[in-house]
Formats: structure tokens, C-alpha cells, sequence
């Protein structure tokens, strides 16, 4: 038989629960109201103590509303804050399980779907779909099966709220640790909203790439191109982080392509340019953002990528340190030489200028070839100038000069394979002093033929 005591607590449970059944819109919303304040933070075990050991019957209830009124929003926001006190709490495994029973997972994915539901009550539903995915394995991987990655990247994509987001984003997160089966689908969900219109959106989803990629260890193909075309952002933040994945992704396999597609942002296509020379011509006010067109942008993110893709200052005035002068190797084979000079030239941009002029400094301090062809290219007065100060450099060259590195003809590619094959050759035979003798050789040849 059961106690006095207890007979009351049960009184007191069924009391409530009627009270809630008979209630209206706006008492249930006072009952909410109530329920979260006095409940905040406590465990499985004091829930129950609460409820008389029928926590589970005040849960079904909630539950049950969610999926009536769901879409039109009533009291959304608080119902989602009281069901979240249940499945948050300390040993909440068994009101999860009846949460996802009657579809908790579909439903709180809808809610991000809805464009009626305000900002704060999708905000609540990515919480609750947080503490799912944090439960386990099993839970994460159905959120996914659940469409749940696209679902949250399209709103993480369209919301307007940047607190939103970073919930979103920590989701994400959540899904792509310890979930081994649809964490791929996650990354691809990732790289899809690299081209959406939200700086916030690209500047969280390269963050959440770079915590991804080596869970993934291999690389998805399009996620060069996605990124390359994040560089044309005119938010500085966006530009930061697709440079931080820059390099990082050039240790892997697609090395190649992105070194390649660096290089060649260096120098926009002449369509590009011509299309841009017709919208000036028409339009008068696009003077003042001519420097901030894409195009630009990209050439002088690009030629900063560059340099910090295997190279970087340990402080202002101190030397150079290399991080890998391999990759310095195989741009030098792809012309970057040539194009970080041409990118000198574009007066258009003085950003382009002054971040190619830097980058190209890194080459000429690395490696004494690049500086012969240089200062070759350039003339002993310009050559001098570059030196003496590479970042102000765009600031005192004058047209004439600027036309020079525009038009520039350097090919270090050219001189790089006759010195391989001397040192390939001298290696055979012994002698490293012979390679260099004929590296010189090889440029004052070229010296007397420009002459003649």
C-alpha cells in the first residue's frame, strides 16, 4: 500500500496534469513559464522526484503539443526550452528514447525548414538536436539519416542570426566527430556552402573544414575550386579562414590543383577584365569599387596564400623561416615568378601590388636564381628600389615601371630545368662547383644575346 505521503505527491502529479490538459494557449504558456524557471539544470532523478516518478507522463504531453502546433509556432520557443530541460538532464537517457519515438529527430528539422517560425525558436530546436548528437553514435547517425545535414546547412546558410549560426555550426561539429558512417556526408554538406551568399556562413563552414579534413584524411575534389572562389570575399574574417585551409590543404592530394589555381588567380583573364572594362564605361559610380571587384580580390588573396603557403615572418624586421621549400619548388615550376610580377603591375589594385611585391620578396631571399631574373627583368634602379623596401614599392614605382612587371617576360622555369640537368649531370661526376659555374654561365649566355 502506499503512504499518505506518497498518495499526496500522486494527487498533486494528476492535479497538475489536468491542469495542464484543460489549459489554453495562454495558461499553458504560464505553466511553461513556471516549469523552466523551478526545473533548470536538474537531473533525471529530481525530475522524477518531482513529478512523483510521472516525469515521463509531463513529457509526452510536451511532446505531443510540439507536433500539433509546431508549424504555427505557439509558445515554440518555450516547449522546445522545457523539453530540452528533460533531455539535457544528467541520466535523461529514457525520456531521449520516448523523444525519438514519436519522431523528435523529423519534427525538430522541420522546425529549421519553416520560414514562419522566429529566429529564437530554431535556435532552441538546433540546441535540442545538439544534445541528441551528443548523446551518442547511434543518435548521430540518425540526425543524418534523417536528411539532418542538409537541413541544418541550408539554415545555416539563410539565418540571419549570428549566434544562430555558431549553434549551427557546433552541430555540425558534433556530426562529423565520432561518426564514421555519414561523417563524408557531412564534409560534402560543408564544401556545398562554401558559394552561398552568408559571410557568416562561409566564414563557419571553413572553420568546421579545417577540424574536418583530417578526421576525412582524403579530399573531395571540388573543394579547390570552392575555395579559390571564397577568396574574392570583400570580408577580411572569410578571407582569413579560407587561407588557414589553404594551408592546411596542401598537404594533401589535391596540392597540385591548388598551387595550380593560386598561380593562376595572379593574372585575371582577359574575358574577366573586359567585361569589367564594359561595366566601367557604363557606369560612373563603379570607380569606387574597382578595387574591391572579385578579381582583384582574388589576385591579392592569392598572392598572400602564396606566400604563406610555405613561408612566414617570425616577427616584423626578423628573418624568414621555411616551412616547406618544396612547395616554394613547384611554384617556381609553375611560373609564379612571372605572375606575381605581372600582379605588381596592376595599378588598378594596390593591394594586389603591395601582397605579390611581399611574396615575391620570400622568393628572392630563398633563392638566388629568382633573384638574378628579377633584377634582370626589373632594371638595377627598380631592382634596388624592390629591395630596399618590397612593401611600399607599389607607392613609388611610375607608370613606365608599373608597364614593365605588367608585361614582364621572366621564366625561371627555363633556367630551373638547365640547372637540374647540370646538377644531375655534376652529381654523376662529383663535382657541385662545375653545376654552379655553369648555372652562371648559363645567364651571362643569355646576356649576350639579349644584348646582340
Amino acid at each position: 500500500m502506499t503512504s499518505i505521503k506518497e498518495q499526496a505527491a500522486i494527487s498533486r502529479l494528476l492535479s497538475f496534469l489536468q491542469e495542464w490538459d484543460n489549459a489554453g494557449k495562454v495558461a499553458r504558456g504560464h505553466i511553461l513559464d513556471k516549469f523552466i524557471e523551478t526545473n533548470q539544470g536538474k537531473t533525471a532523478p529530481e525530475l522524477e522526484q518531482e513529478f512523483s516518478q510521472g516525469a515521463s507522463l509531463f513529457l509526452i504531453r510536451l511532446t505531443t503539443w510540439l507536433r500539433i502546433t509546431y508549424m504555427t509556432g505557439c509558445c515554440l520557443e518555450k516547449l522546445l526550452k522545457s523539453i530540452g530541460i528533460f533531455l539535457s538532464a544528467v541520466s535523461s537517457n529514457r525520456y531521449l528514447r520516448e523523444f525519438l519515438e514519436v519522431g523528435g529527430v523529423l519534427t525538430l528539422l522541420e522546425i529549421l525548414g519553416l520560414e514562419k517560425i522566429m529566429e529564437e525558436a530554431k535556435k532552441e530546436s538546433v540546441k535540442l538536436l545538439q544534445v541528441i548528437a551528443n548523446s551518442g553514435r547511434k543518435y548521430k547517425e540518425l540526425i543524418c539519416e534523417s536528411y539532418g545535414v542538409r537541413s541544418t546547412a541550408e539554415f545555416l546558410a539563410k539565418s540571419q542570426s549570428e549566434e544562430t549560426q555558431e549553434e549551427v555550426q557546433a552541430l555540425l561539429d558534433s556530426l562529423v566527430h565520432g561518426n564514421p558512417k555519414y561523417q563524408n556526408q557531412v564534409y560534402k554538406g560543408l564544401i556545398a556552402l562554401l558559394p552561398c551568399t552568408s559571410p557568416k556562413a562561409q566564414q563557419l563552414s571553413l572553420q568546421t573544414l579545417r577540424t574536418a579534413q583530417p578526421i576525412i584524411g582524403t579530399t573531395h575534389p571540388s573543394i579547390v575550386d570552392c575555395v579559390l572562389k571564397v577568396l574574392g570575399t570583400m570580408h577580411l574574417e572569410v578571407q582569413y579562414e579560407a587561407i588557414e585551409l589553404i594551408k592546411d590543404l596542401v598537404g594533401y592530394d589535391v596540392r597540385q590543383a591548388l598551387l595550380k589555381g593560386l598561380v593562376a588567380l595572379l593574372i585575371p583573364s582577359v574575358k574577366e577584365t573586359s567585361k569589367l572594362q564594359a561595366k566601367i564605361l557604363n557606369d560612373p559610380s563603379v570607380l569606387q569599387l574597382t578595387p574591391s571587384l572579385p578579381m582583384f580580390l582574388q589576385q591579392a588573396a592569392a598572392a598572400k596564400a602564396i606566400g604563406l603557403s610555405w613561408c612566414c615572418p617570425r616577427a616584423p624586421g626578423e628573418v624568414l623561416v621555411r616551412n616547406d621549400v618544396s612547395i616554394a619548388e613547384e611554384l617556381l615550376y609553375l611560373r609564379v615568378v612571372h605572375c606575381l610580377m605581372a600582379a605588381m603591375g596592376n595599378t588598378d589594385h594596390s593591394n594586389s601590388q603591395r601582397l605579390a611585391s611581399l611574396t615575391l620578396e620570400y622568393f628572392v631571399q630563398m633563392f638566388p636564381m629568382v633573384a638574378e631574373q628579377v633584377r634582370r627583368c626589373m632594371g638595377e634602379e627598380l631592382y634596388q628600389l624592390f629591395l630596399s623596401n618590397a612593401e611600399d614599392l607599389y607607392m613609388k614605382i611610375d607608370s613606365i615601371q608599373a608597364d614593365i612587371l605588367a608585361a614582364n617576360k621572366v621564366n625561371v622555369t627555363r633556367a630551373l630545368r638547365h640547372l637540374d640537368s647540370c646538377y644531375s649531370m655534376n652529381t654523376f661526376c662529383g663535382s657541385s662547383d662545375s653545376a654552379h659555374m655553369a648555372y652562371v654561365t648559363h645567364f651571362q649566355n643569355d646576356d649576350v644575346e639579349s644584348k646582340e
